[in-house]
């Protein structure tokens, strides 16, 4: 993508047009809120959610994320704050009789609901749906709840790890909340398969029982970026209904080695090539070896920020200056992305899709990359 192009986000390659809604479920921090995007019925129009969906959001953004990008914030609130998701805003639900598959994803540290718009968009584009979660661990840049009093909020602000303690501890505290909150929003759909009414916080003219008749609860997966990727794997551990996991750049480092070998299904762990380290990448191949159905690839060219949105938010010469963008076109590095996905999600859930089109990214063969991770390869 050129200069011009690059300060937008790609629209979904697949056969649906992509609608999208925030729900929040109960008025206390237990609840739930997360983003849903779904296939939608075309509508005139359609209005397009901001990409960043509040202001509280872009004054932390800088804050929780490295330090590189503190100096991003007056630029994100300049550019940022008027860029929007290309999807129908609550746009009009299209049943499906046959039931799509679910997705339940799992964000990155200091990261929010929406960062992750490109690859979830273009999955619903191929007939998923995905509830792309915003955590209450203290992991999110922030996020907030709202109190059963009308109208009033309450903030949950980014909380980096307490002096004195050992970041392992804080970490783990952590997956288990964020993999029990994955847990429950496949329970609440479930709920609405089932008929029960669960009511939106956030009071928007969509109903959620639309839904009741057109997901398939028996075909969930759970998804994530960085800590969001092992959160996804944890959830595996948690919940036997999750029936694989796509892990983006997973992060290993806190779950504990006492679980590997309780991870019951598979894990399509697709790395950039900047970020895994050896110990992160032998954990890995732990899970590998249990599960030959474990897949571990890694896309040439990319960085840890290439799966998130910002590697097509910010322009070529920023995104260089603050990393969130590799050598490699983020278009490809998507594309790449959601088809090794898909060809996984095809295998594991039994979808009747020409996905196993894409089978051969799961051994890592294909333009821009390699089986295993980059340091594992022979350099003789």
């Amino acid at each position: 993508g050129g200069e011009g192009q690059s300060l937008a986000l790609p629209l979904g390659k697949g056969p649906h047009q992509v609608g999208c809604m925030d729900v929040m479920v109960g008025h206390t921090q237990q609840g739930l809120f997360f983003r849903l995007f779904y296939p939608c019925l075309p509508r005139a129009g359609a209005q397009q959610p901001l990409w960043i969906p509040r202001r509280e959001y872009c004054s932390v953004l800088g804050s929780a994320a490295q330090c590189a990008w503190r100096w991003l914030v007056p630029l994100i609130s300049l550019t940022l704050g008027s860029c929007r998701v290309p999807v129908s805003w609550n746009g009009p639900f299209k049943p499906c009789s046959s039931g799509y598959p679910l997705i339940i994803f799992s964000h990155g540290l200091g990261a929010f609901r929406t960062l992750y718009s490109s690859v979830c968009l273009e999955l619903a584009s191929w007939g998923f749906v995905v509830a792309s979660l915003e955590h209450r661990d203290h992991s999110a840049c922030t996020t907030y709840f709202c109190t059963a009093e009308a109208g009033r909020e309450e903030w949950i602000p980014y909380q980096e790890v307490p002096q004195g303690q050992k970041e392992f501890y804080f970490r783990k505290q952590q997956i288990h909340q964020r993999a029990e909150e994955c847990v429950r929003a496949l329970r609440l759909f479930q709920d609405i398969s089932s008929g029960k009414s669960v009511p939106n916080v956030l009071q928007q003219d969509f109903d959620l029982s639309v839904l009741q008749d057109s997901i398939d609860v028996t075909k969930v997966a759970a998804m994530g970026h960085s800590f969001g990727g092992v959160t996804a794997v944890l959830a595996l551990v948690k919940e036997p209904s999750f029936r694989c996991a796509v892990a983006l750049d997973a992060w290993m480092f806190p779950l504990e080695s006492s679980l590997y070998q309780e991870v019951p299904r598979p894990v399509l762990f697709i790395n950039t090539e900047q970020f895994q380290t050896p110990e992160s990448v032998a954990k890995m191949k732990r899970l590998s070896s249990r599960n030959s159905q474990t897949k571990i690839i890694t896309i040439l060219g990319s960085v840890h920020q290439s799966h998130t949105d910002l590697t097509f938010l910010t322009g070529r010469l920023l995104s260089h200056i603050f990393g969130v963008r590799g050598t490699l076109d983020p278009y490809k590095c998507l594309d790449i992305t959601s088809r090794a996905a898909l060809a996984f999600l095809q295998r594991h859930l039994n979808l009747e899709e020409d996905f196993s089109q894409w089978d051969k990214l799961l051994e890592g063969i294909g333009d821009s990359l390699v089986p295993g991770a980059p340091f594992s390869r022979s350099h003789l």
